[in-house]
């Protein structure tokens, strides 16, 4: 069981870096009261089931006392069996300021007309004892939005990153293109089944229409260059924090030439890509 506790300063990127973690499917909640982090983990291992991977935020707000303690509330969440990493994000003071001007948010302590400069230092000062045994600190001053994911990828999340979810689908021109699709591919180019009167009646799953496909050398080409198009882009995709990638492949009908190098496709990605799936949109 994983319990990821994200701290730091306001504008460092504690949002994004939640975010983040709930792509990657983990439960998270934000802004959990540092006395309740020891009931979390004995709720998690009552219920390892459905509190398997829990990412929480704390900051500076309230309960000031607990967070003096909170090295020792880490070393109770762990006697528990809770691997547990604290996650401090930081930035330097005037990008943290140039951050507040540009979204134009209130700093959470910036009570009573305090200037925002000492509202900041305030909260590093509330904050110095997460910093002062946190397992990963991340300095987020030159670091864009996309940068910061991908460096809480690796150095939190590491080998236990979700993979991309690939759907392959073929479908019928006819019949309209696809919504919320990433890439269309157009095979209405390729010899058609369709005009083979003892073919027509039957789709690209059926092994009469695969053996006339698969003997086409433009068919076996287009296969191929699609299929090494996906195994080299891919993991650059997902680095990119793409949780789902949708590729469409079409004919006229979506019957017969989209169905076969779907599934053509389908098996040569599935030996390299994990979580790949594959829907006939219009074969029926």
């Amino acid at each position: 069981m994983q319990l990821i506790i994200v701290s730091g300063l306001s504008g460092a990127g504690k949002s994004v870096a939640l975010h983040t973690l709930e792509d990657e499917g983990y439960y998270c909640v934000d802004n959990l009261p540092t006395s309740m982090l020891v009931d979390l983990a004995r709720k998690m291992t009552a219920n390892s089931i459905s509190y398997d991977r829990v990412a929480v935020g704390v900051d500076a707000r309230g309960e000031i006392e607990y967070l003096k303690l909170f090295e020792s509330i880490i070393t109770q969440v762990r006697s528990l069996g809770v691997e547990a990493t604290v996650l401090f994000l930081d930035a330097h003071t005037d990008v943290l300021i140039t951050r507040f001007s540009e979204t134009r948010r209130k700093h959470p302590l910036s009570k009573h007309g305090a200037p925002l400069g000492a509202a900041i230092d305030t909260e590093r000062a509330i904050l110095g004892f997460i910093e002062q045994i946190s397992d990963v600190a991340i300095d987020t001053t030159n670091l864009n939005l996309h940068q910061l994911r991908e460096v809480i990828r690796s150095r939190v999340i590491g080998q236990n990153r979700t993979p991309m979810n690939v759907l392959l689908q073929s479908f019928g021109f006819k019949h309209g293109t696809p919504h919320g699709t990433d890439f269309i591919f157009d095979v209405r180019c390729l010899p058609n089944p369709y005009w083979s009167p003892h073919l027509r009646p039957m789709t690209g799953l059926d092994k009469p229409v695969a053996d006339f496909l698969s003997e086409q050398k433009l068919v076996r080409q287009m296969v191929d260059q699609i299929s090494d198009f996906f195994l080299v882009w891919t993991t650059v995709f997902e680095d990119e924090n793409r949780s789902y990638l949708t590729v469409s492949i079409g004919c006229t009908g979506g019957r017969h030439r989209s169905v076969f190098v779907t599934e053509s496709v389908m098996e040569k990605l599935s030996k390299k890509i994990d979580h790949i799936s594959v829907k006939h949109r219009d074969i029926d």
